[in-house]
């Protein structure tokens, strides 16, 4: 019987280094067995993140921390670090971290798994297949690699390169294969998945795509993360629209900004005016959910530039608002651009838009009580036993508030119908 390896896996930033760090797992040419502790593995794997400032310190911590807690191991377990942190900082990063004994770019996946089967000497045995680390009760699917988009302040297409479509009838098989795990949500994730097959020479990729994903057996949510502003057309919405369940009228649009010089400043693709996006969605679907995300403190943001930004957030009364001081990151052209905001300010401007949101948030949560609604259930609450997460379909996983369940059938990876009981600030509680 072949060696069965302990590995702890750590995948920070956004989901789609999840998936890869899945993928990276899943490929491994020997048994493998999840490991709680970095001192209790024979291999730990970090997938860091390096899109901004706070998500370097966190990744170059995550690898401090387990290098610390298995230096005087012996035998020491074998470290990895993959993904964009590495892609950023190469050979400055590789010289200043001895203690990291492969590392891994995001285009070296394929070769992931055998360069740690050779730093581990490990026994053969064949690959699992893609070990999905999300609850039951959904999945993620990452369609595309990089962004063709050249917005100043962002570090992706430099660290991840130009967009690169995954092949449709791979997502088609991949698809299958996490709904026969029991999967009822697959999660559609792309730094820009309107953009998915253009670089193929297709013209309307994604509808093609969904052509193939929406009718799949054991689907009952389809969820779009992220739509560009430049990517929500009438013509995509009206395909929505018309294709019903089970796509989700969940739509994550990250404007970043609204007032025309700080669109110009970001160097954002061209796209409608933010009040006109939201009208057309809206108008297709009356009932949509929307969430954007916002940057504050771009250098040139002056106080009637935000004060646009908060008029929006206030009269637009979105689901979901992320909001994000701007950092000045090396190599990107807004880095060197003039009239760079004082922190303190950009600090004053998060905590604006967050206060608005709140009570935009606890509004719009309260008209949901009293209520019947589906609730899919992602796990057993932490501290409650017979307390469950769920969400609704307003609720995407890891990013926004979530659904409190009890009651028969509530069991994670079931979709049941709940009563909204109770509503608060970001989450709501519910009674099947």
């Amino acid at each position: 019987m072949s060696k069965i390896y302990r590995v702890h896996a750590i995948s920070l930033g956004c989901p789609k280094n999840r998936v890869d760090t899945e993928a990276v797992l899943g490929g491994l040419p020997f048994a493998t067995t999840p490991a709680e502790s970095p001192e209790t593995a024979d291999l730990v794997v970090i997938n860091t993140c390096s899109f901004i400032a706070p998500a370097v310190e966190e990744s170059v911590a995550a690898i401090l921390e387990a290098a610390a807690g298995i230096r005087e191991l012996s035998p020491r377990p074998v470290l990895a670090v993959l993904g964009c942190l590495p892609a950023r900082f190469g050979q400055e990063l590789r010289d200043g971290l001895p203690e990291v004994d492969v590392w891994g770019l995001p285009s070296e996946l394929d070769l992931l798994p055998g360069r740690l089967a050779r730093a581990l000497d490990a026994e053969s045995a064949a690959p699992t297949g893609r070990l999905a680390s999300t609850p039951p009760s959904y999945a993620y699917l990452k369609i595309a690699e990089g962004c063709d988009h050249a917005c100043r302040y962002c570090t992706i297409p430099s660290i991840r390169g130009a967009l690169v479509s995954r092949p449709m009838d791979a997502l088609v098989a991949e698809s299958k294969r996490l709904l026969e795990k029991g999967a009822s949500e697959i999660v559609v994730v792309a730094q820009d998945v309107t953009a998915y097959g253009r670089d193929l020479g297709l013209k309307d990729g994604l509808k093609e795509l969904l052509d193939k994903l929406l009718p799949l057996s054991g689907l009952k949510w389809l969820r779009l993360l992220y739509l560009y502003p430049s990517g929500v057309t009438e013509s995509l919405l009206a395909y929505l629209a018309g294709a019903g369940r089970p796509f989700v009228p969940y739509f994550d649009i990250p404007f970043q900004h609204v007032h025309p010089d700080m669109l110009a400043a970001m160097a954002r693709p061209k796209a409608a005016a933010a009040e006109v996006i939201v009208e057309r969605v809206r108008r297709h679907f009356p009932a949509a959910a929307l969430r954007s995300t916002f940057i504050v403190g771009l250098p040139g943001e002056k106080k009637e530039h935000f004060g646009a930004l908060l008029d929006f957030v206030k009269e637009t009364k979105l689901h979901h608002v992320g909001v994000f001081p701007y950092h000045a990151e090396d190599g990107t052209p807004a880095a060197t651009m003039p009239g760079q905001v004082r922190r303190d300010v950009k600090a004053r401007r998060v905590e604006a838009i967050m206060t608005a949101q709140r009570e935009i948030s606890a509004d719009i949560l309260e008209g949901y009580v009293g209520q019947d609604m589906e609730v899919l259930v992602d796990g057993v609450h932490a501290e409650w036993p017979g307390l469950h997460v769920g969400r609704t379909w307003f609720q995407a996983p890891e990013i926004d508030g979530v659904t409190y369940v009890s009651g028969p059938g509530v069991v994670p990876g079931a979709m049941v119908t709940a009563t909204v009981e109770e509503s608060k600030e970001y989450d709501l509680v519910a009674l099947a």
